[in-house]
């Protein structure tokens, strides 16, 4: 079953051999919701790709406090942590389950390897890291460019489009906590929303319209 997931995700980008070879060196994980994958100063030794579910990537400052950067979904991996496993450094990032999820962890020297002998690979990767730096200055001119009430409904519209759905099931804390910021105003912002016609609000859950 997980080989064909493998096979159903990658066979567009990778090229045959390279997925048989994934599929006998590389090792299969399964992951529960709100399981932490990868964590903050965690020394790197395989990179994630995702088979099924959704990833989200957060940062976090000194005070704990944390701030979502992007999602992966199926298909993609987090370059985040490719660049701690190509500089051997410690992961600056976390990574979290946001549904149950099934990956496969590729070791670090076989990435290094493939990077420099596979075309398909390389392209792969070289693009993952044009995606996300992408995402990357997406994040930084919502957070110096838009106002939270924009910022909330930019990333209700991403949920949306991760999860395949207009019904996004989740609660305001999760809401404030991805953005950094509390439940109260998180809170008043969504009715603000919602009496723009832009949601609907039910227990736990958002309809984006």
């Amino acid at each position: 079953m997980d080989n064909d997931l493998l096979q159903q995700k990658f066979a567009h980008t990778l090229d045959e051999d390279l997925i048989t070879e994934i599929s006998t060196k590389g090792i299969f994980k399964n992951f529960k919701k709100d399981d932490i994958i990868i964590d903050i100063n965690q020394t790197l030794n395989f990179i994630p790709l995702l088979l099924t579910g959704d990833i989200k990537i957060i940062r976090e400052d000194s005070d704990g406090n944390e701030l979502l950067i992007y999602f992966l979904e199926a298909g993609d991996t987090c370059t985040m942590s490719l660049t701690c496993c190509l500089g051997t450094s410690k992961s600056k990032i976390r990574a979290v389950a946001e549904k149950d999820s099934t990956l496969v962890m590729i070791p670090v020297k076989n990435m290094q390897t493939w990077f420099h002998n596979n075309e398909s690979w390389r392209n792969f990767i070289l693009q993952s890291y044009q995606i996300r730096f992408d995402e990357m200055l997406e994040a930084i001119d919502s957070l110096a460019f838009m106002k939270m009430d924009e910022r909330l409904y930019k990333y209700l519209k991403n949920m949306s489009m991760v999860d395949e759905s207009k019904t996004i099931s989740i609660k305001h804390q999760e809401i404030a906590e991805d953005l950094n910021t509390s439940r109260v105003v998180i809170s008043r912002l969504l009715k603000k929303l919602e009496n723009e016609n832009k949601i609907e609000l039910g227990r736990n859950k958002i309809v984006v319209l």
